[in-house]
């Protein structure tokens, strides 16, 4: 007997992470831009995460190995910390001692779908992260402003934010 394998896409894959982190914050939308364009942009951690993702002044990646990296990452705050990652072609998932943060895009007709996830990771959480969701909605909302502007072809910025 073989039992059945289930695959499950980027996207779901990410909603599900975000499901597990207690408080976490996920929002998806549509980028009016081909996933080609889009990850050529986002797979550049360096350049595209300082502009995208609120309170990230810089990253720098420190190591590489095929998909694993790892990476300084310096917030507006004045925080920084390194962070673990994976990086492949519509997936990119982080994770420092006390932040996990996550991307995920996939083609959507002529545009491309993308999941953004990002959650505090300490004890207390399951207690606390009631208490986040009406500033997780506010900052769901400007990342998903972010990401459209920064994707928009011609100057509208629609999109179905989840």
């Amino acid at each position: 007997m073989t039992w059945p394998i289930g695959e499950i896409d980027d996207l779901r894959r990410l909603r599900v992470l975000a499901a597990a982190i207690p408080g976490a914050m996920y929002v998806e939308t549509d980028l009016p831009a081909r996933f080609d364009d889009v990850w050529q942009v986002l797979g550049d951690l360096e350049r595209a995460l300082p502009g995208l993702v609120p309170d990230v002044r810089s990253v720098r990646v420190t190591e590489q190995h095929g998909e694993r990296f790892r990476a300084m990452i310096r917030g507006r705050s004045g925080l920084r910390a390194p962070f673990d990652g994976i990086l492949r072609p519509g997936w990119c998932l982080m994770q420092s001692r006390f932040v996990s943060f996550g991307i995920a895009v996939a083609p959507d007709g002529d545009g491309t779908r993308l999941g953004y996830m990002s959650g505090f990771r300490f004890p207390g959480m399951r207690i606390l992260g009631p208490l986040l969701v009406p500033a997780n909605r506010l900052l769901g909302r400007v990342v998903v402003r972010r990401f459209i502007t920064r994707f928009d072809r011609d100057g509208d910025s629609g999109g179905r934010p989840m």
